[in-house]
């Protein structure tokens, strides 16, 4: 085994390397661009040193730098985590040629599967199912329409090359395919540099199962079982579970032979995940092989009871594979959901900024947090927006759903906004609980899983309550614990002669809504009222996060937390976040231009301008495209009217909130 294990990754991908690699005694060399100086993977290695800037070019992509880390320090080994240079051959053979173990499959594997065109045939020449399709090296748009026209519609159109849902288009008609394919190339160039495509039936309503293979430089292989990942939005993973609850014993049995005899069709070592696409009937396609380990390992790991990373480096370091195919079993189920800084209700927008509260639940035999960040750390805008990966674990899969339910309400952060709340009501919907969903449901779907447009009233009165406790605890902490309780001078109600001891409330919802009522009472005991009536809340009390209240007479139980003028609530099934706000407040003239701007949400680097100074646009029509933490954004005119000014071109880095466009007034 190794003495010195180089990662080549960052966040929560080179904390886990680190756990395993440390569990194990090896000494642990972590690299950091200057944007993760402070990150946590530097502060938990043996040793890191900086390779570059914050961009991924310039740092984790760069593997000369990481190289020569690697020989300054005395590595013996690379873990190159996943993503970045995971599923790079020449990055491989590098590591290979400079003396070094690469902790993962050869190059020569890896160009076997790299191009999705050539492993297609290369799996079907093995016997294993592939879907129709066109794979071929002539990309005229011509004969691309014609191949298309052959195949039938509905249609995907995908990058040859890359992965991660980059550079994937459905195409349902014949007059839809050109559009698509320039979209589809440009945005496979942006990503990976190339811009082939190949183009393959599409199944409807499809399930997603992937198997969890490994092979070993002994000529053995094996898989571990499969993981489900039809819970996907825009073909990126949401939800990921193992056991899937669509396959039957046959079909799982099928469907791992033929994994293992993809593994042995390219001579596979290491880690890696053969992804198929199965419809209803059934029937089962092979996508790809991902060379690496995948982000939602830990699904497996909680089923099987083994260390895939482990696995990995004892395979490196020319170990046999340490079980044989019969000793593998499964026990339980195991979901993963993954916590992002983004907004769901705002198309998905990545966020960024700093942590300024971050509640997680302890972990336990039913819980596992993986985490590349804690509390007042910064979620960057260069990498990927993930803040936690939340694993649960039970004897069977709805038990697995209450542990998912009960730890996500446990979870709570404040900085830059979350998907949380999105999780909730995804893991409560029927199509999930009845294990019927496919990957393009989500999509269909998508308003059942956002923010209703109304707020439910126990939560508001819940909120309305721990607001005006509040306001009784710091009144009376300010007068002090002397003053008669019982005297109508001491309350800190906001009594008045004549005004029947009415408070006024304001709260902001995290957009752009306002939320106003009226109270009276004091001491727990109100009358509340709310647009749709007056309530009457009774025994308010709160004792550390448990709020009690009887609401028109029937006693509630809420969690709450206090967080700055921020109130979180949650009432089991979902959650509320306010935030205080005084009740009144200066009018602020609004601005008259407002609607004649378009801005940059976020710093991004602008990819695309549609339009040019004097061209007319329609209210929605897409204006300039920028691509920001690992994905592109439509920037859309606000209204319909004349391009007067464009102050960015193609290439351009832009800070947020930078006006982009003019509108004519």
């Amino acid at each position: 085994m190794f003495d010195t294990l180089l990662i080549a990754n960052r966040g929560e991908i080179a904390c886990r390397v680190i756990r395993t690699a440390r569990k194990l005694g090896i000494r642990t060399i972590a690299v950091f661009s200057e944007a993760d100086a402070d990150a946590q993977h530097v502060r938990l290695a043996d040793e890191a040193h900086c390779i570059g800037g914050p961009s991924p070019a310039d740092s984790y992509l760069r593997g000369d730098a990481i190289l020569a880390v690697a020989k300054k320090t005395g590595a013996q080994a690379i873990h190159p985590g996943y993503g970045f240079l995971s599923e790079n051959a020449d990055f491989a053979d590098a590591v290979a040629a400079a003396g070094l173990t690469f902790v993962g499959p050869s190059g020569a594997s890896m160009r076997k599967m790299g191009s999705k065109a050539g492993a297609k045939d290369l799996m079907a020449a093995a016997g294993v199912p592939v879907v129709p399709g066109y794979t071929g090296e002539d990309q005229s748009p011509d004969l691309l329409q014609r191949e298309a026209d052959r195949i039938g519609y509905p249609l995907m159109i995908k990058a040859a090359h890359g992965g991660g849902g980059k550079g994937m288009r459905i195409v349902r008609s014949a007059g839809e395919f050109l559009t698509n394919l320039e979209s589809c190339q440009r945005e496979a160039k942006n990503a990976f540099g190339r811009d082939r495509v190949l183009l393959e039936r599409y199944i409807e309503h499809p399930r997603h199962i992937e198997i969890q293979i490994f092979g070993d430089s002994h000529g053995c292989a094996l898989h571990l079982g499969e993981r489900e990942c039809s819970a996907q939005r825009r073909y990126q993973k949401v939800l990921e579970e193992s056991p899937s609850p669509f396959l039957t014993p046959e079909l799982r049995a099928a469907m791992g032979a033929a994994a293992v005899q993809a593994a042995r069709a390219i001579d596979y070592a290491n880690a890696g995940t053969v992804e198929f696409i199965v419809g209803q009937d059934g029937g089962f396609y092979f996508m790809e092989i991902n060379t690496r380990l995948q982000v939602e390992h830990p699904v497996t790991e909680e089923v099987t009871g083994l260390d895939l990373v482990e696995w990995q480096l004892r395979i490196a370091a020319g170990q046999a594979l340490p079980l044989a195919q019969e000793a593998i079993a499964q026990r339980g189920h195991a979901i993963e959901v993954r916590l992002y800084a983004e907004d769901p209700d705002a198309g998905f927008l990545p966020g960024s900024g700093t942590l300024h509260t971050l509640r997680l639940p302890a972990a336990t035999r039913h819980i596992r947090i993986d985490s590349g960040v804690i509390e007042g750390d910064n979620v960057t805008i260069f990498y990927d927006p993930m803040i936690a990966k939340l694993i649960v674990w039970d004897e069977d899969r709805p038990r697995a759903l209450a542990r998912l339910r009960e730890a996500l309400a446990q979870c709570a952060i404040r900085g830059p906004k979350s998907n949380i709340a999105f999780l909730e009501r995804l893991i409560r919907h029927p199509a999930v609980t009845e294990g019927r969903i496919d990957t393009g449901y989500l999509d269909r779907h998508l308003d059942e899983f956002l923010t209703p447009a109304t707020q439910p009233t126990g939560l508001l009165l819940a909120a309305a309550t721990l607001q005006l406790l509040r306001q009784e605890a710091a009144a009376d902490a300010a007068a002090g614990t002397s003053a008669d309780a019982t005297s109508p001078w001491a309350s800190a109600d906001g009594w008045r002669l004549g005004h029947a001891g009415q408070r006024r409330l304001a709260f902001a919802d995290g957009g752009e809504a306002r939320i106003e009522m009226t109270a009276q009472g004091h001491a727990g005991d109100y009358r509340i009222t709310l647009t749709e009536g007056m309530h009457t809340i009774s025994g308010a009390r709160l004792d550390g996060t448990a709020l009690s209240l009887r609401i028109d007479g029937a006693m509630h139980r809420f969690q709450a937390l206090l967080d700055g003028d921020d109130l979180l609530l949650h009432d089991g099934n979902q959650r509320l976040r306010l935030r205080a706000e005084p009740m009144y407040r200066r009018n602020m003239t609004g601005d008259t231009a407002a609607d004649s701007r378009i801005r940059a949400p976020m710093p991004g680097r602008v990819v695309l301008v549609q339009k040019q100074p004097g061209d007319t646009v329609d209210a929605g029509e897409v204006v300039l495209v920028i691509e920001a933490m690992k994905m592109e954004l439509a920037l859309k005119a606000p209204r319909s009217g004349v391009i007067a000014e464009l102050r960015a071109q193609a290439g351009d880095f832009v800070e947020a909130d930078v006006v982009l466009a003019l509108l004519e007034a």
